[in-house]
């Protein structure tokens, strides 16, 4: 692939019909109704491929000259302008590739038996998500659950800021956040609660052997965290013990510090 489009070598301006339905994709509403969204750059371009999941692959001449072995694998490529791509993508230097993709969440059904559970309940900041899925892929996570009025994990930002870990672990988006740890729990998994204010101290738990079980931890919005309900209906209360003067964690840092002890547990 050389920068020619096979669609005739044809130049995709903003107004190409195509062009036009893509960037509606940067809605909700419309990746909900279409069920597709957008992946940008060519490193997340990669794994989308690599996942099987790439319906149309829209990149400038000089993106998919550099980029021929990922425009070799694309099902449909189409050359556009640099003006075209700058409104497909929502970064301030957009990378020259834009993927059209199908959505990869699967049912909760199918990831109650994962031994290694990450829930985010309403956390509403794409970044704080994205991260969240990028530490748990790194953890060894099997599923990452959106629970309740959770972030979009197909907004633009959450998927960037993933780095690719959206096409590595099964993603589930789930509404209802008490359905979510009731099908856990039934599943015969502890589920536990990050929460500053725990009862139970991570290391304790650590050292007990409690972390080697199947396990679903939940972690709540950075501004409000989790809510009673769910705190209630979690088998323990965990808080990370802070050693140094630092009043609290971060969502993301105090994810990778559960995440890492239960991994580190399990195996």
């Amino acid at each position: 692939m050389t920068g020619e489009s096979r669609d005739g070598g044809r130049l995709f301006t903003p107004r190409t019909p195509r062009i036009v339905a893509a960037r509606r994709l940067q809605r909700r509403r419309d990746r909900d109704q279409t069920g597709r969204f957008l992946v940008e750059g060519p490193q997340a371009v990669r794994e989308a491929l690599g996942a099987g999941v790439v319906l149309d692959l829209f990149g400038t001449e000089t993106a998919l000259s550099r980029h021929g072995d990922l425009a070799a694998l694309a099902p449909a490529v189409s050359t556009v302008s640099d003006e075209a791509l700058a409104g497909l993508a929502e970064t301030v230097h957009p990378q020259g590739l834009v993927a059209v993709c199908e959505r990869v969440d699967v049912p909760l059904r199918s990831v109650l038996d994962k031994r290694l559970i990450a829930v985010v309940a309403d956390i509403r900041d794409p970044g704080n998500a994205g991260t969240v899925l990028r530490t748990a892929d790194a953890a060894g996570v099997d599923a990452v659950i959106f629970a309740g009025d959770a972030v979009d994990p197909y907004n633009g930002k959450c998927v960037r800021a993933s780095a690719g870990s959206l096409f590595h672990v099964d993603v589930v988006r789930e509404r209802d956040s008490a359905a979510v740890v009731t099908a856990l729990r039934g599943a015969g998994r502890q589920v536990l609660a990050a929460t500053g204010s725990g009862d139970d101290d991570l290391d304790d738990l650590l050292d007990g052997g409690t972390l080697a079980r199947p396990t679903a931890w939940l972690f709540g919005s950075e501004a409000h965290g989790l809510s009673e309900l769910l705190l209630t209906a979690a088998d323990r209360r965990v808080r990370v013990p802070i050693y140094g003067g630092a009043e609290s964690l971060n969502l993301a840092a105090a994810a990778a510090i559960c995440l890492y002890a239960s991994a580190r547990a399990m195996r």
